[in-house]
């Protein structure tokens, strides 16, 4: 279970980052969202929330009020209290801007969805199938992708044995070079019948 959270977490981290560096990257993607209406945006809000987009950065401000306490304590252990303190405050302070990113990210999902994909979005991924679609994608992927790799394995084994088998009976005295520079062995000769006595 710990490696499936895990799993998601990675995941919807990684869709996250991609999602955001789209929006970030692109230059019209500000004249595009001005142009969209309040109830798109409002659409792109609650598929992000369905989704859980933006998850994954909650923990920022937190580690990162953590980071600098740690800092600045071993730089000033005389000043812990109050280094916790201003940190706190700041942090709680900053907690707000947390919104940005969420507007930034309705933003990009209101430029490449229009309204009406947008609620059909959050409506199924507010629906048991598509919670479960959620918590279990990864877990899935991840098996389909062992599931891949046994396959994609077989199937080369099994070209080559075919390819060489054919190779062996049509070539020249049954050798075959292959990319490795060594020959196929003749293919297996019936052995000889015992003499008669």
């Amino acid at each position: 279970m710990k490696f499936a959270n895990t799993a998601r977490s990675l995941t919807t981290t990684l869709a996250a980052a991609a999602m955001l560096a789209l929006s970030l990257s692109v230059a019209s993607a500000a004249d595009d969202a001005a142009t969209a209406t309040p109830a798109h945006l409002k659409a792109a809000r609650a598929a992000i929330a369905a989704l859980h987009i933006t998850d994954p950065f909650d923990s920022i401000l937190p580690q990162a009020a953590q980071s600098l306490k740690n800092q600045l304590i071993e730089k000033n252990p005389n000043l812990q209290d109050l280094i916790i303190k201003v940190v706190d405050e700041k942090t709680l302070a900053l907690v707000p801007r947390r919104a940005d990113l969420e507007k930034e990210a309705a933003r990009a999902y209101a430029k490449l969805f229009s309204e009406q994909e947008l609620n059909a979005i959050a409506t199924f991924y507010n629906s048991e199938a598509g919670k479960k679609l959620i918590q279990n994608g990864p877990i899935a992927s991840r098996q389909i992708a062992e599931a891949a790799d046994i396959w994609q394995r077989g199937i080369a084994r099994d070209l080559a044995q075919s390819v060489g088998d054919e190779m062996a009976k049509e070539a020249p005295n049954g050798k075959v070079s292959s990319s490795g520079g060594s020959d196929t062995a003749p293919a297996a000769q019936p052995a000889p019948k015992p003499a008669k006595k």
